[in-house]
């Protein structure tokens, strides 16, 4: 997921570059959203893997 936030951001940069407004931003809007999403998921699989753990 995290290889997609980068893939969007780059695509987000070059079409701000030749002066894409329009799909520069639609881009960086889902780069956000899927950083977001990125987080959330790592951060509960942190604390699943932290709390879910039992001792033998």
């Amino acid at each position: 997921m995290l290889y997609w936030t980068l893939v969007f951001l780059v695509l987000a940069l070059v079409a701000g570059v030749f002066g894409f407004g329009g799909i520069a931003s639609a881009a960086a809007g889902i780069a956000k959203i899927l950083f977001v999403v990125f987080l959330v998921l790592f951060l509960a699989g942190l604390l699943f893997n932290a709390f879910g753990r039992r001792g033998p």
